[in-house]
């Protein structure tokens, strides 16, 4: 249980993230525009760009489901982390130039200079909606079940952490989220550094580590060298590496690239180069998680298995938690607290903000043109406000949709029936400009209907409502990998892309310009020698991690 001196971490780091939030912006509330509150006045340097794109992705469903996958042996689940890196070199080298030089606020916005405003309306309803039922409901599902672990009641920690990260988000817009994310990146890394630590004292070091997990695999009959292995077969149902290639990418692409809750942060940079210098600064950190939080899992395995763990190993969920609860000695495990605390406060207050952000010019400023720039300001704290109530309602439902499949299977399930439509229309619409509007229309709304038919066919097969293997069309849309599934509807959702904008004129130079790749823009992409390197040396990182754990290796 958690002694005062842990309570009394936990009080002195919400103290310090209000002062710091505070100190940083609420000084300049009474003349502040809208672009100081939803893009932090677009003067933010590399450094807290790239600490906010880690922190903001990294929530508390990261944390516990990561490490359950380690400790039910299911390693390629990191290579969702290890290729966000790759696909942050794609957001760095190509889509921050045209962010940044378009002047936009919301992906929905470009979308709209490219295409329409049909397309705008459609990716804005899209983005709030996923925001609700999967970052925001899923962050503070997570981060209660973290609470529940060590002794604090579901909804005590539900309500506390929802109506703090709330009231900080409100006061300091995007400029309080970027600074607290950067603060709270350094307190997640340390805690969770500090869980690994320990747990190997516990175990006798890497090579304890590695014998107790293969004593354990045998007997749980498993194979203990899955528990090191990020590569799959093809025909693995979970993680095949032709879907990890090939299909995880496009939830990539869809989430770093396109997604406001992500991009939002490099809108915010001071310059191209610091936009991307930013990008690449996340992927060198994105590598983090395979150590931080698969390898704990494992290591929760293995401490399971010799008796130094008390850990449910058919679901074994809530590992992580359980290791800070057991593992670590008073004051310790109050500071790694603080860090689970860091994670679910990064992820809430990027949602909240960007939430409002979609709402609040997409929404309210069309319809109220007339709008002062601190109405606007009042509104996204107004609509923030409405999120934390209408997510807290949701978390009922939610418990009861996760209780099968769990947290990752979950949010990866659905952003793989969502992304590929609109990875599409934004990748596929910067280099070819014949593309058009009606083209955009109908891949978006076509792709939409055939992930929300995936995503309710599945759930009525796993729940036994229709029958697995009676009807040649549930087979097809249900037995497919979601991984190969994304792939396959990105195909699609492409080539109705194409064809459909055959049946309309080509865009005029004048709607492509600035949205469009083009080779007479000068100094586009600005080249410097110090990106090359950074870029060159993260794909070396992924390559080594890649080779180290492999099959090759492990034989």
């Amino acid at each position: 249980m958690i002694a005062g001196i842990d309570w009394g971490v936990i009080i002195l780091y919400f103290i310090v993230i209000f002062v710091f939030a505070w100190w940083i912006t609420v000084r300049e509330q009474r003349d502040r525009k809208s672009a100081d509150y939803f893009l932090a006045s677009k003067n933010v340097g590399w450094f807290v760009i790239g600490a906010s794109l880690f922190a903001s992705n990294i929530g508390a469903e990261h944390i516990i489901g990561l490490a359950g996958s380690g400790a039910r042996g299911d390693m390629p689940a990191a290579q969702f982390e290890i290729l966000a890196s790759l696909v942050l070199i794609v957001l760095g080298w190509l889509f921050v130039p045209f962010y940044l030089k378009s002047g936009v606020f919301t992906m929905p916005e470009f979308l709209e200079r490219r295409y329409s405003a049909g397309a705008r309306t459609y990716l804005s309803i899209v983005s709030i909606l996923a925001y609700v039922l999967t970052k925001i409901s899923l962050t503070i599902f997570a981060g209660a079940l973290v609470f529940e672990v060590l002794g604090i009641p579901f909804w005590t920690g539900a309500l506390i952490v929802v109506i703090a990260t709330g009231i900080y988000t409100v006061l300091g817009g995007l400029k309080a989220v970027l600074y607290t994310d950067m603060v709270q990146l350094f307190i997640l890394l340390g805690g969770m550094f500090l869980v690994t630590f320990f747990g190997l004292q516990s175990i006798g070091g890497w090579d304890g580590m590695v014998q107790a997990v293969h004593v354990t695999a045998e007997t749980q009959e498993k194979g203990g060298a899955a528990f090191f292995n990020l590569w799959r077969p093809s025909s693995d149902t979970a993680y095949p590496w032709t879907g990890m290639m090939f299909g995880a990418p496009i939830l990539g692409i869809w989430y770093w690239c396109t997604d406001q809750f992500i991009v939002q942060r490099v809108l915010s940079a001071r310059d191209v180069s610091n936009g991307r210098r930013g990008a690449l600064f996340a992927g060198y950190l994105k590598q983090l998680p395979l150590f931080i939080f698969v390898i704990p899992g494992v290591l929760a395995f293995g401490l399971a298995g010799s008796g130094l763990l008390t850990l449910d190993l058919v679901n074994p969920d809530k590992a992580l938690p359980i290791m800070i609860n057991d593992l670590l000695p008073a004051g310790i495990k109050g500071l790694v607290l603080a860090g689970l605390l860091a994670a679910l406060m990064s992820s809430l207050s990027s949602a909240f903000n960007s939430c409002s952000t979609l709402f609040t010019i997409d929404f309210y400023k069309k319809y109220k043109p007339s709008a002062s720039e601190r109405e606007l300001v009042w509104m996204g704290q107004l609509v923030t406000i409405v999120l934390v109530i209408i997510s807290l309602a949701y978390i009922p439902l939610m418990r009861v949709m996760t209780e099968s499949g769990g947290i990752i299977t979950y949010m990866q399930s659905v952003q793989a029936y969502i992304s590929p439509p609109i990875a599409a229309a934004f990748l596929l619409g910067l280099f070819f400009h014949r593309i058009n509007a009606r083209g955009a229309l109908w891949a978006l709304w076509t792709g939409f209907i055939l992930g929300v038919i995936r995503l309710l066919l599945e759930f009525q097969v796993n729940n036994g409502t229709i029958p697995y293997g009676e009807y040649w069309i549930i087979d097809l849309f249900v037995g497919i990998n979601f991984l190969h599934f994304a792939l396959y509807l990105f195909i699609i959702c492409g080539l109705i892309l194409f064809i459909a904008s055959r049946t309309a004129p080509a865009p005029t130079v004048e709607k492509l310009k600035g949205v469009t790749y083009s080779k007479s823009v000068e100094n586009f992409f600005e080249v410097n020698r110090r990106d090359i390197l950074l870029t060159i040396g993260l794909i070396v990182i992924v390559l080594f991690i890649w080779f180290a754990f492999s099959p090759v290796i492990l034989a």
